[in-house]
């Protein structure tokens, strides 16, 4: 069957607040402890033998009207430091990563988590 002849997979995209340990990193998240059990489940599910992709988006630090109010905290600045762009993200700036995985150029992409987070959960 050539590249032509095979029908568009049908996909699923799970998105994450920081799946942390995705490198063996912990989030410094109260509450990341509760997300890793559903991070390591949608790695589990393969449909790809159904021609479904499962996939996942795991953004960093978004700046947004709710994160505002985080700006004058300590855990703000910790997120600056260790963060090689030196900021937080900007929504539009994962979009390019959820087109990605929802358009043809993933078809061949399954069971993976696209990070977002200009490097944060490397060092």
């Amino acid at each position: 069957m050539g590249s032509g002849d095979r029908d568009p997979p049908q996909r699923l995209l799970f998105a994450f607040e920081g799946c942390g340990d995705l490198d063996g990193q912990a989030a410094p998240r109260k509450n990341h402890q509760h997300r890793q059990p559903v991070c390591r489940l949608w790695r589990r599910i393969c449909f790809a033998p159904f021609n479904i992709q499962v996939n996942a988006l795991a953004p960093g630090f978004i700046e947004t009207d709710l994160t505002g109010s985080m700006k004058t905290t300590p855990v703000y600045q910790e997120v600056i430091a260790r963060t090689p762009a030196g900021r937080w993200a900007h929504p539009d700036e994962c979009a390019g990563a959820a087109v990605f995985l929802a358009s043809r150029a993933s078809d061949f992409v399954t069971g993976s988590t696209l990070v977002v987070d200009s490097g944060y959960a490397i060092r």
